[in-house]
This record gives structure tokens, sequence and C-alpha cells, in this order.
């Protein structure tokens, strides 16, 4: 069974970074894309980035250039290191597979003041 746990959230003010990881179980992790997706109030859970088995990265529009992701094999982790934040990155973060599995984690809280 698929086990995620993220962790790193906070509340920040505009402008500031932060970063997350995701401790992933359960799966063959070194052979599976990996993703961060996040999910507003109101609003459908969205991806925001993948990494495949060998690093190659992919990036939302809207994080693109801010948003950078990274994985350790070694480790069984993915992070997201968020710079520049927006009022509008305000979601609840969560790491899976690419697709996603059905089991998702706790997600964590990302809230940016403005």
């Amino acid at each position: 069974q698929v086990q995620l746990v993220e962790s790193g959230g906070g509340l920040v003010q505009a402008g500031g970074s932060l970063i997350l990881s995701c401790s992933a179980s359960g799966i063959i992790f070194s052979t599976n894309i990996m993703g961060w997706y996040r999910q507003a109030p109101g609003k459908q859970r969205e991806r925001v980035a993948i990494i495949g088995p060998s690093g190659n990265t992919g990036y939302a529009d809207s994080v693109k250039g801010r948003f950078t992701i990274a994985r350790d094999n070694a480790k069984n982790t993915v992070h997201l290191s968020m710079n520049s934040l927006k009022p509008e990155d305000t979601a609840v973060y969560y790491c899976n597979t690419m697709p996603p599995d059905e089991s998702w984690g706790q997600g964590t809280q990302v809230a940016v003041s403005s």
C-alpha cells in the first residue's frame, strides 16, 4: 500500500520561500514519476510539478521559474522548493506518483499572506 507523508508547509509572506518534503513508501520509488499537487479552497486539485526517475522535470505555467522539484531515490523522498511565493499559491500541497495513486497523504498546508 502506498504511503505518502508530506511536510514543510507553513505561513509565509508574499515573496517568501518554503521547502516541502515528501516521504514515500509502498512503491518502487526510483522507477516512478513523482509529482507535487495542490488544492486551493473551493478549487480542483492541480498538478504543479513532476520529476521523472532520471530527474527530468516539468512545471505548471503558474509556478515555472519559481518552484523547483527534486528527488532523492536513495531516501525515497521528493522535495519542492518554492520561491517568490504569491497569495495564489495558498493551498494544501500533496505529493503522489504521476499518474496519481488512489491513496493520498494528508498534505501540508501552505498559506501566503499579502
